[in-house]
């Protein structure tokens, strides 16, 4: 596993927390209206326009097959550098907790057969547990 020292930015989808390297983030945004695009994958719930740029809103509870509807109310926008086509996208969470910093020691391996690689670690806090996901691999499967 690659060197995990750094900031993530935690968020909630259902009742589980995960979190996310702060590098790949731009900023975040209360959800606004979303354009439906048909025939679009499951996982893509539309676009919207930010900053002037067609954005792709990926719910990512479809991804990882998690089925609580929760509250949706927040955008994380990723660097669009970090996605394979160099499109614009963020992701649809409950909402954006905080920003904390995390060290080797606190990062265990996925315990899940995690084949495509989505699935960073489990990072231990207290009693909690929080799912690291790489949004790099989520978007270019």
């Amino acid at each position: 596993m690659s060197t995990t020292e750094g900031q993530v930015l935690e968020f909630e989808l259902g009742e589980e927390t995960y979190c996310v390297s702060i590098d790949y983030v731009t900023e975040i945004v209360d959800v606004g209206d979303l354009t439906t695009v048909p025939n679009a994958p499951r996982h893509v719930e539309g676009v919207m326009d930010l900053r002037g740029r067609t954005t792709s809103i990926v719910n990512p509870k479809s991804v990882f097959g998690i089925g609580d509807g929760g509250a949706e109310q927040r955008i994380i926008v990723f660097d669009p550098e970090i996605i394979e086509d160099q499109s614009a996208a963020g992701w649809l969470v409950d909402e954006v907790d905080q920003v904390v910093q995390i060290s080797d020691e606190q990062v265990d391996d996925s315990p899940a057969a995690d084949s495509d690689g989505s699935i960073r670690g489990v990072v231990k806090r207290d009693d909690d547990f929080v799912i690291w996901v790489d949004p790099r691999v989520v978007h270019s499967n």
